[in-house]
């Protein structure tokens, strides 16, 4: 299982699409405060629609209690950051990974960056620009350490409702 952590989201909208994504992949979702919206925040719910009751989801006071809580995140915890010099589809995310995200307007304190400079990892993208939508960087992310697991317990072919597919 994988754990997707938010370092103070600020949007319900992001929030909510990641919560989804999550039940969808299988992962937990931790969410460390200030948090800049309620949980019960109808944007949560509609961007996540109806798969909020089925997410697995832990809200800590701060980033202390988080790593105290979670002691299994040792030397599996990964940084989502502009800031860092590795690509993500290069690190090899173990199993039980933990993939931190900050928030949207900030990203994650370079005070905490700086402990862990060899998880750091980084989504390319164009120099002049200043990140990527905090819910398409969890998704990005987070299915590569996927794939490295082989998409373990998720669903890797479909069928068509009414049809069906010719090759089969």
């Amino acid at each position: 299982m994988m754990n997707i952590v938010l370092l103070e989201p600020e949007m319900p909208a992001n929030t909510g699409n990641i919560g989804r994504t999550c039940v969808c992949t299988g992962s937990r979702l931790h969410l460390i405060e200030p948090l800049g919206f309620l949980i019960n925040d109808k944007m949560i719910k509609r961007a996540g629609l109806d798969y909020w009751p089925d997410l697995d989801v832990s809200v800590y006071k701060n980033f202390s209690e988080f790593l105290e809580k979670n002691p299994d995140c040792a030397g599996k915890l990964f940084m989502a950051t502009t800031k860092a010099y590795q690509v993500y589809s290069d690190a090899v995310i173990p199993d039980g990974a933990y993939l931190m995200f900050g928030k949207e307007s900030a990203g994650i304190p370079e005070e905490i960056l700086t402990q862990y400079e060899d998880t750091c990892i980084r989504v390319p993208m164009a120099r002049d620009k200043r990140s990527l939508n905090l819910s398409n960087s969890v998704a990005i992310v987070l299915y590569e350490a996927l794939r490295q697991q082989g998409f373990p317990g998720l669903e890797q072919e479909g069928d068509l409702h009414r049809l069906h597919w010719a090759r089969k």
